[in-house]
């Protein structure tokens, strides 16, 4: 069975609260990336991992023309990103399944290092917007990759090495299922009907009914409310659980520990997020 698109990261919307956000964040024992400054108006920081990343995307304070991707979303985890080699061949292929949202975007971000200012520089592709439900869903072309993924970035006191896994919540998980699959070429699909998994390279897409994230999640469970789809969970493997345990538990914040894993919710940012071996 062929695997479908590798992830390249997940997005986390604080939109205003940047500055609340990122100390937050490093309790949880994550390194964070300086800020970046996007030239679409957006601001960002990131917690590098092997071959993929979670982010933190916002706004400043009093931009005139604010991203309405950002603006517009709630806070909490809104993005889904794979990788693409080739945006405009991304594009043709979502173009062909009706899925397409507007043509490819190019932007950039300025990044020091060693005291020299270089420029990173990305192209994006979106789903059509409402044909995923649960939030963005896009893909993105790296053109300075050596940019993002820098040793001195990518250690945590939690342990954390990768995205192994990203949650989305449907009240009909079969029909969405099948929509994520297409999106990523992926025809490697298990699962039931109140649950199917996404092979990816190198982690997993899950699509579960409410039931079975209630089931999986608990009292830590965030609520689907009126929503027929939202992205629940961000799973991260960590190379030392006792590590991931220790900086959950010192953060102040609700979480649950069980053999294997511990899960704490971020209820300031409407997240969730799972570190297990």
């Amino acid at each position: 069975m062929a695997e479908g698109a590798p992830l390249d990261h997940a997005v986390i919307n604080v939109k205003y609260e940047m500055d609340r956000a990122v100390p937050l964040f490093e309790g949880l024992g994550f390194t964070i990336t300086p800020r970046g400054h996007h030239s679409l108006g957006s601001i960002n920081h990131l917690m590098i991992f092997g071959t993929d990343y979670l982010e933190l995307i916002g706004l400043p304070e009093g931009i005139e023309k604010p991203r309405p991707e950002i603006a517009e979303s709630p806070l909490g985890i809104n993005g889904l990103v794979f990788k693409a080699e080739d945006v405009d061949a991304t594009y043709a292929h979502l173009d062909g399944l009706g899925l397409a949202g507007d043509a490819p975007v190019s932007f950039t971000r300025p990044v020091t290092l060693g005291g020299e200012e270089q420029t990173a520089r990305f192209r994006t592709v979106k789903v059509r917007p409402g044909a995923l439900p649960a939030g963005r869903v896009y893909f993105c072309e790296h053109g300075t990759p050596e940019l993002v993924w820098r040793q001195e970035w990518s250690t945590h006191a939690n342990g954390a090495v990768a995205i192994a896994e990203f949650v989305v919540v449907a009240t009909e998980p079969e029909a969405e299922v099948a929509r994520y699959g297409d999106v990523a070429g992926a025809a490697d699909i298990t699962g039931d009907a109140h649950g199917q998994v996404i092979g990816l390279e190198g982690a997993r897409l899950s699509v579960m009914s409410p039931a079975r994230y209630a089931e999986r999640f608990g009292e830590m469970a965030l609520a689907l409310g009126h929503r027929s789809s939202m992205f629940g969970a961000i799973t991260l493997a960590t190379g030392d659980l006792a590590a991931a345990t220790r900086a959950v538990e010192n953060s102040g914040l609700t979480s649950r520990t069980e053999a294997g894993r511990v899960v704490v919710g971020v209820p300031d940012f409407d997240s969730l997020i799972e570190f297990a071996i």
